[in-house]
């Protein structure tokens, strides 16, 4: 049975003599008052008027904001003159400000200084992972926000297009994050049974295959949506005719190399980064696969904690991928709360949906 870790608050005694924080007016719009706060990943505390308060959302590399009593997180593209933003640069309560990034560890979890085989690689063993994973999807079903975040490869395979739409069938995907390829190779898949002009199945290119996904392009942009373009050519699988089906928030960012694009990208970046935070920000845990950088920017707009009805809860970000690249890349950026796995996504997605929808999704095809 899976349960949440109890979050720790600190002991505030502890900083008794802390001066409220400072707060100074943006001066002008764009832009932060010179010594601004810059938040990270983990619970931070500003001491406004005697009392501690909360960032309730948070994002790493914005700014906080104190509105109407309470701290609001902010892009600095975002900011207003006269916004007043935290200024200071020390965490530990010396100028009112408090980074707690252990609100989740207990003692018995704290790890030695020294062992063996604590990073992650090819060769680690990820059978703990997948059973932690299958009670964690189970409880996110019910109690909690699942974001994916999917690259192209997701389309390529006939089992993994039909397995993810069953996870989203089964209401494991609450919102999916991604770009103009992995939406038009699986709607390719839809109405030609290619992926970039290779069948999905046999992974034979057909003749003229490089051709399948110019004119799912020109189908779907003459249809002028996607539930059109699907409702006119009566596609009747994959990841976002599931998505259509179940109303699944389909978040779309274009790249300045797409094709088309679909009718849906957003070709603005920041109105699809606005869109992406939409979903984030509400995200209990995130599952990203096979797109580095998708994985990287939804990693820095992922909190290590969620406030839900008034309780601290964890974030759990899962990153996989064949490469182990984007894996500690996103670590390196500083999103230390997540989890990796190096694995093929058509062989994890799969596992997923054998494990949580095995009385829908079948057994592979055999040839």
């Amino acid at each position: 049975m899976f349960h949440l870790p109890q979050y720790h608050a600190p002991d505030f005694n502890l900083l008794e003599g802390a001066p409220d924080a400072a707060f100074l007016p943006a001066p002008k719009d764009g832009v932060a008052p010179d010594n601004f706060h810059a938040m990270s990943i983990y619970p931070e505390y500003f001491k406004h008027q005697g009392q501690w308060l909360l960032a309730q959302e948070s994002r790493m590399d914005c700014v906080p904001v104190l509105e109407n009593g309470a701290i609001v997180i902010r892009e600095f593209r975002l900011l207003k003159q006269g916004d007043l933003v935290a200024v200071g640069r020390t965490e530990d309560g010396s100028e009112g400000i408090y980074l707690h990034p252990d609100g989740f560890v207990d003692e018995e979890d704290a790890q030695e200084t020294f062992a063996f085989r604590q990073g992650r690689s090819r060769e680690t063993a990820f059978s703990k992972d997948y059973n932690e994973l299958y009670d964690l999807l189970r409880h996110e079903k019910e109690h909690g926000k699942i974001v994916w975040v999917m690259g192209p490869a997701c389309s390529f395979d006939a089992d993994t297009r039909a397995a993810l739409a069953e996870l989203i069938k089964e209401d494991y995907v609450h919102a999916l994050l991604a770009g103009n390829a992995l939406a038009t190779h699986d709607l390719e898949a839809g109405l030609y049974g290619t992926a970039l002009g290779q069948d999905v199945y046999s992974q034979r290119t057909i003749p003229n295959g490089h051709y399948c996904h110019l004119d799912l392009l020109n189908h779907a942009r003459a249809a002028g949506s996607i539930p059109e373009l699907i409702k006119k050519h009566q596609i009747k699988d994959g990841i976002v005719h599931a998505c259509v089906q179940k109303n699944v928030p389909l978040v779309l960012a274009g790249s300045i190399r797409d094709d088309g694009p679909l009718p849906e990208v957003y070709s603005d970046v920041y109105k699809a980064q606005d869109a992406m935070r939409h979903e984030v920000r509400t995200a209990t845990t995130v599952i990203t696969l096979a797109t580095a950088l998708h994985t990287i920017a939804v990693g820095n707009m992922s909190p290590s904690y969620r406030v839900r009805d008034g309780k601290v809860r964890p974030v759990y970000f899962y990153c996989v991928d064949v490469s182990e690249f984007p894996l500690n890349k996103l670590r390196d950026r500083g999103s230390l709360s997540s989890r990796t796995l190096v694995a093929n996504v058509q062989d994890f997605v799969t596992h997923l949906a054998r494990e949580l929808c095995e009385s829908t999704f079948p057994p592979p095809i055999k040839g």
